[in-house]
């Protein structure tokens, strides 16, 4: 849309979009601001698309969502629920949902998740080059206890690597590979113990530090000279 300078001058920027592919999110959490929610999908084990079916029953993809509205709260959020019954997805779902996520022309991909099997490797390559060609950031798990996930360890992904000394409100790039707290949102009243933590919510809190600092287009320059040409 074109304007007049002054009205350019003092236009907001558009709030990052960020697909979150996980279990879901329960819109009435307290951690979860339901108007920054977008309407989202289910992908089935066999790559079906089910729109709007993404109530969270596991509780991790509301956590993983709570770490990025907390840390970029000017964010909106996509959910692509590939996690049904359990914390386990099909490699085939999950690259029809990185495909969703491109195709509703999101700004970034939150995958806190991956697979240490690398038979999926190509697949999950292929996607990765597609989000990339649409400018798409993808934000994912670079390993699980030293072992290579996929598609996070991927050229052209900004893989997330924990670091438990790093403070939650930043993180830390070492060797091209982003190092950041495992820690979720806080809940009050819950020692930090024993919430849930691990490299999902190092994975989520880099998302939002992202999006907050807008930092996608330049990350995405710089990970985009990562994929073969």
């Amino acid at each position: 849309m074109r304007g007049s300078s002054s009205a350019a001058k003092w236009s907001m920027p558009d709030p990052v979009r960020i697909a979150v592919i996980d279990s879901g999110v329960h819109p009435d959490h307290p951690h979860i601001d339901a108007a920054r929610l977008l309407p989202g999908f289910a992908v089935a084990r066999d790559g079906v698309v089910t729109a709007d079916y993404t109530l969270d029953r596991l509780g991790h993809g509301t956590a993983v969502t709570a770490a990025i509205m907390e840390q970029a709260p000017d964010a909106l959020c996509l959910p692509i629920r590939v996690f049904h019954d359990g914390l386990r997805a099909s490699a085939r779902a999950l690259g029809r949902a990185i495909d969703l996520a491109v195709e509703a022309r999101v700004d970034m991909i939150n995958l806190s998740l991956g697979t240490v099997n690398p038979t999926h490797a190509p697949a999950f390559a292929a996607a990765v080059e597609r989000a990339v060609a649409a400018g798409v950031l993808i934000v994912a798990a670079h390993d699980a206890e030293g072992q290579p996930c996929y598609p996070g360890s991927l050229d052209g992904v900004l893989g997330v690597a924990l670091d438990w000394d790093c403070p939650r409100d930043t993180y830390d790039v070492r060797d091209g590979i982003a190092h950041a707290s495992g820690h979720p949102r806080p809940i009050p009243g819950v020692e930090q113990r024993r919430n849930l933590y691990g490299v999902s919510f190092a994975v989520a809190n880099v998302s939002g530090i992202v999006a907050r600092g807008g930092q996608v287009n330049a990350l995405m320059s710089d990970v985009a000279t990562l994929v073969p040409q």
